[in-house]
């Protein structure tokens, strides 16, 4: 399990797989609408062999990975993504293309290489680094990237596949990202295959990912994650969870963010219950019950006032 990453009016100093707060105005923020927006985040995840006690090393959860960054005062954006695990059959290790894919995608927004109103395009350049590697790094994953122009008061969004994001507002969800699947538990992935593969490898253009822009409030939520929480925790019990959202502190929302991770891990082993996956499949013909075993990654943010 990890908490992580928190961007309030001052960026604080984050170390992934174990938080170093330093500055103690990064978690305030409320009141006003005139000036710039922050965002206020943490973070948690299970690998899927967490019960056998492996987890990697970094922002990386099994083969789960994600990402938060800032470019100067301006911008800041964060993205999740979920390693193909059908690649381990094959003798190649899923994490490290999804891995990879959101440091590149860190990088970039570090460097500027990037418009904060087309976060698709950071994928873009993102995939097309990993393709022009003198090694070819094989694999694929999903992706789900969000980028809030702190001036202009917009969250701008790109999504890949499964994994996605809701903004919560007065206890509503009022955005959500759409789930891209080409057939039952097949989603729209990024994949790199060796020579003799190209063409039956599952591969997507990032250019099909799906673009939303939108304005943000105060006190919004927007929480981020894999298909790990939204396979396993319906709508109604992630609103359950984030009611205990006291304020935009940090130490609340990383509260919420672990309360959340937990409950979904733990519906993913329970053999009787009903989860939105197992409701998915008996909709495709199929007689499943159960949660559904699979790593999760859960970046949960507040829309908070920005202080330079």
């Amino acid at each position: 399990m990890f908490s992580v990453l928190s961007y309030g009016r001052l960026v604080a100093r984050a170390v992934l797989g174990g938080l170093s707060q330093t500055d103690p105005r990064a978690g305030g923020g409320g009141g006003g609408g005139g000036g710039d927006y922050g965002l206020v985040t943490a973070g948690c995840g299970f690998g899927k062999d967490f019960r056998k006690g492996l987890l990697k090393k970094g922002a990386c959860y099994g083969d789960d990975a994600c990402f938060v960054a800032r470019h100067r005062a301006s911008v800041l954006s964060l993205g999740v993504a979920d390693g193909v695990g059908g690649w381990r059959d094959y003798g190649v290790d899923p994490s490290q293309f999804s891995g990879t894919l959101m440091r590149t995608c860190e990088r970039l927004v570090k460097e500027g290489r990037f418009v904060p109103s087309n976060p698709i395009g950071i994928l873009t350049t993102s995939y097309c680094e990993l393709l022009q590697n003198k090694e070819p790094l094989l694999g694929s994953s999903t992706a789900c990237i969000v980028v809030l122009d702190r001036s202009s008061h917009r969250l701008h969004t790109a999504n890949l596949g499964d994994s996605g994001f809701l903004v919560v507002r007065g206890g509503e969800v009022v955005h959500r990202s759409d789930e891209q699947q080409h057939y039952f538990n097949t989603p729209f992935q990024l994949s790199i295959a060796p020579p003799e593969a190209e063409g039956v490898v599952l591969s997507d253009s990032p250019d099909a990912a799906d673009s939303t822009s939108f304005d943000v409030q105060l006190g919004d939520i927007i929480l981020t994650a894999t298909d790990g929480l939204f396979d396993n925790m319906p709508d109604y019990m992630i609103l359950q969870e984030l009611k205990k959202l006291k304020n935009s502190n940090y130490e609340s929302i990383q509260q919420t963010a672990r309360s959340i991770a937990e409950q979904a891990h733990e519906l993913a082993y329970d053999p009787n219950y009903m989860s939105p996956f197992a409701q998915f499949a008996c909709d495709n013909g199929l007689n499943v019950r159960g949660g559904k075993p699979d790593d999760i990654t859960v970046l949960l943010s507040i829309v908070a006032e920005y202080t330079d």
